[in-house]
């Protein structure tokens, strides 16, 4: 059965890297798995691996986990084919992309996720969960060989929601991006999830967790909300 940590984002508010994630992770990781393999290909851009690396770790061995870099190993995919769960680290959507292709990791990670290996992502890495990348936030800053990614859940995510526009700001609001998103893909579902919350998906279903609702975007500007605590069919989206 699939076990699947869509997080908004690594923080919550004013909460200090990953502080609010210890349940949200171990509802996925807890009793499956006490070794975690971190992917950190949509960071690293600024600043190394290690780096990256270095911030993620502690929080893991505070949940209870070992973690350990995918790339501290000589063969990426021999990494995954041997990890206890994979967790994904946010970023740079599309360069998180591009990396995973040219790691040759994409099948290999569809598969095992597919075949219950519990997975853990956060904004980015909860974006490479869709079909397809394409309601991600980030910039393209590289270009990935596809825009199509894991394909482990059927509708597409936006994290980091945030409704309405700040004040002085005359582009267009997140709501009427995804409005756009859904006129030229009408027979896709988005589900917008804001800082804070996640989706933890197992089986067929998911359940939202955190303290906000998240938000399933529908044809013609319909928005329902989903409530925190709930769960909901994944067909149903």
């Amino acid at each position: 059965m699939k076990q699947i940590l869509m997080m908004s984002s690594s923080r919550k508010g004013q909460s200090a890297y990953l502080e609010h994630a210890g349940d949200q992770v171990n509802a996925v990781l807890r009793g499956r798995a006490k070794r975690v393999l971190f992917v950190p290909y949509a960071g690293g851009i600024t600043f190394g691996f290690d780096e990256y690396e270095s911030r993620v770790k502690p929080s893991f061995e505070r949940f209870g986990y070992e973690l350990e870099s995918i790339h501290r190993y000589r063969d990426a995919r021999a990494a995954v084919e041997q990890a206890e769960a994979v967790v994904i680290g946010g970023g740079n959507t599309f360069v998180l992309l591009d990396r995973m292709y040219n790691a040759g990791i994409v099948g290999l990670l569809r598969e095992r996720v597919s075949a219950g290996m519990p997975y853990v992502g956060w904004s980015a890495g909860a974006n490479v969960v869709c079909p397809t990348i394409r309601t991600t936030n980030d910039m393209p800053i590289v270009e990935p060989p596809t825009l199509k990614a894991l394909g482990v859940v059927p509708f597409q995510v936006n994290p980091h929601f945030i409704s309405g526009k700040p004040a002085g700001h005359n582009g267009e609001s997140r709501e009427e991006r995804l409005a756009e998103y859904l006129a030229i893909n009408p027979d896709e579902g988005i589900v917008a999830i804001p800082e804070g919350v996640a989706l933890h998906v197992h089986g067929d279903s998911a359940t939202v967790l955190g303290e906000f609702d998240a938000l399933h975007f529908k044809q013609g500007g319909v928005i329902d909300k989903i409530a925190t605590g709930s769960t909901f069919a994944l067909a149903s989206i």
